[in-house]
């Protein structure tokens, strides 16, 4: 500093759409956040230190795996290199950012930018700031930019290692939170996965279920992303928000069942605890009994909690274990959340059913199984959701302590009745008997979202997020939250969060209606063309014809429409068509549509009250009547 002068320090750097948060450790895109892991991200920052430069694999080895720690650090580092040119949207072929020089290393091609601050305020002022040329090793001075991000990177390496050196943290004040890491398969046999996935779920299950109040236990769907990948313990722990990691595999020999199960402490990768299980196929349910009390006594113990819930044992006969498997199939099948994987689920569930006629997990496994078909599926309702209510009722008949169960007769309550209420009982009481269901967080945000309730929406969608930190779905529906609360810009930044993630997740189109909503009619369309499939589906058709409805071209837009009814009615959700004759002003016909879709228990109307696609139609009588049918008019 120069009398009251402050040097400008750069504490972001932008290249392109992207900026880089040295402060907060974070990758920008258009201001949205996109999901770095730790190493890569320390790769981008060393490329950055010297934009233009090569950057040897040798330097990278030594900044990221000092002391030849890690044996392994050429393909660690190839990978790592791989996730963050992912992130960029980069190629190694026809590099835009980061280019590999043969037997080398890397070097940064692209223009990049100091954002530079002055004590604690962006600088004003005309002028865009020069770009970071390639600087010269020669001079004995650093760049200001490369001192800057080596300081920065400094302090954030030390306050790595000060957590990771920390005390063991005393979480009276909250949850400890556990992930249980995908068991792995060492039978040798591919066919064999579908069994050591469903142990990991039905770990998870058990363990979410045992002491709620003080273990929280990550879901599934977040942490199968770890399986068969080398991501250290210490990534998925930053990842996934969790002091505790559960490892385990399986393999069969003969009759004979073989479990090996290891408890971690992340934050300095203590093993706790250990086992390995050597029983008859048919004590497998005990044997997850007994992982699942001892770990949590073992938690208990060190983090000085009462007592938990003791955790009921119990072997099987030889039909009842041949159910089991059948069960597990179906968790696995269902797991894909495809039309042909539903079916495979259907059938795995229904002989788990034949096979022991008390489980109740089974019979809440296919009415998810069945409630979720008639979504992806052109099915009309009828098809699937009385099978989905029934497979329900039995499930609550024979356990009504059962979470999966409430919170699929809530589902089916809501989407196929419109029964609000009841809905609202059985979301409710599946939290309470378990507060660590994911699921039942989720369904219930949105349910409480089509209802209006938008904070309180908010809220579990959060709760969710918090058990299940990596879930697409979760993160898209907040953003449909946002989206039918009228916050479109939120709404837009939420989804384009989740897009940068998964370029085609199809809940995230609903991007479209955001950009209509807000007159971004370019922004609509050019997502539209992105998202083109080789065949159009009649969703991509109406919300094509819905923009231009929009923007003025009514007449294109009716002509569109025409030839969807003539070519879609009658396998297509009547909601669509009532919504594209809405957006055209013909009230008369979307009346008609949404008619049509209350005949058939369409799931399409629960957004009834909250869509501003509806919005024109408000005013009219017959629209208030079916409000008020459909339980929504309060």
């Amino acid at each position: 500093m120069v009398g009251s002068q402050t040097i400008p320090q750069p504490l972001k750097l932008r290249f392109s759409a992207f900026e880089v948060d040295l402060v907060s450790r974070e990758l920008l895109k258009h201001g949205t956040r996109v999901k770095l892991q730790r190493q890569p991200f320390e790769i981008l920052c060393m490329l950055l230190e010297r934009p233009g430069e090569v950057v040897s694999r040798e330097e990278l080895r030594e900044r990221l795996w000092p002391e030849n720690t890690f044996v392994e650090y050429e393909d660690s580092l190839n990978t790592a290199v791989r996730k963050l040119r992912a992130a960029l949207s980069d190629s190694s072929e026809l590099p835009r950012y980061i280019e590999t020089v043969a037997r080398q290393g890397y070097r940064f091609i692209a223009p990049v930018q100091p954002v530079v601050n002055t004590t604690l305020d962006t600088l004003e002022g005309g002028g865009e700031l020069p770009a970071i040329t390639k600087p010269t090793r020669k001079k004995s001075r650093l760049p200001i930019a490369t001192l800057a991000i080596s300081a920065l990177l400094g302090t954030g390496l030390a306050g790595w290692w000060k957590w990771s050196h920390s005390p063991n943290p005393q979480p009276s004040a909250g949850k400890v939170m556990l992930a249980v890491l995908p068991f792995r398969n060492l039978t040798g046999d591919p066919a064999q996965e579908y069994f050591s996935d469903g142990l990991t779920e039905e770990m998870i299950m058990r363990l979410g279920g045992l002491d709620p109040q003080h273990l929280g236990v990550i879901a599934r769907s977040s942490v199968m992303q770890y399986k068969n990948t080398q991501t250290s313990l210490e990534q998925i722990g930053r990842d996934l928000g969790v002091q505790y990691a559960l490892e385990g595999s399986v393999r069969h020999e003969g009759e004979r069942l073989r479990i090996a199960a290891q408890l971690i402490q992340l934050k300095d990768q203590t093993h706790m605890w250990a086992r390995q299980y050597d029983r008859e196929q048919t004590s497998v349910l005990a044997v997850q009994a007994e992982i699942a009390q001892e770990i949590a006594d073992e938690i208990r113990l060190t983090l000085g909690h009462t007592p938990a819930t003791k955790v009921s044992q119990g072997s099987m006969s030889a039909q009842e274990y041949e159910g089991y498997d059948a069960y597990l199939r179906g968790l696995y099948f269902f797991s894909k959340r495809t039309v042909p994987a539903f079916q495979q689920a259907i059938e795995a569930f229904q002989e788990a059913i034949a096979r022991n006629p008390n489980d109740a997990r089974a019979y809440a496994g296919l009415a998810d199984t069945y409630t979720l078909l008639t979504g992806y599926s052109i099915a009309p309702p009828a098809a699937f959701m009385p099978r989905a209510r029934a497979a329900a009722l039995q499930a609550l008949q024979l356990d009504d302590k059962l979470p999966e169960a409430h919170t699929a007769l809530a589902l089916i309550s809501q989407n196929y009745d419109w029964d609000w209420q009841t809905a609202e009982k059985e979301f409710r009481r599946a939290i309470a008997l378990n507060p660590n269901y994911a699921t039942a967080h989720h369904w219930y945000a949105e349910h409480l979202m089509w209802r209006g309730l938008f904070d309180e929406a908010l809220a579990e969608s959060e709760n969710a997020s918090r058990l299940d930190p990596v879930s697409l779905i979760i993160e898209a529906d907040r953003g449909a939250i946002f989206y039918y609360s009228r916050q479109y810009d939120r709404a837009i930044k939420q989804f384009r969060s989740v897009l940068e993630m998964d370029p085609y997740f199809p809940r995230a189109n609903l991007i479209v209606e955001a950009y209509t909503e807000k007159g971004l009619f370019d922004e609509a369309l050019s997502h539209l063309e992105k998202q083109r499939p080789i065949s159009p589906t009649t969703w991509y058709l109406a919300s094509l014809a819905i923009v231009h409805a929009r923007m003025g071209h009514v007449s294109s837009a009716r002509g569109t429409m025409d030839d969807l009814i003539r070519t879609s009615a009658g396998k297509t959700d009547p909601v669509i068509f009532g919504w594209l004759a809405g957006a055209i002003g013909d009230k008369e016909q979307a009346m008609s549509w949404l008619e049509k879709a209350y005949e058939l228990h369409s799931s399409g109307l629960c957004s009834l009250k909250v869509e501003p696609a509806y919005d024109p139609l408000r005013s009219d009588l017959r629209f208030q009547d079916l409000l008020r049918r459909v339980g929504l008019a309060q």
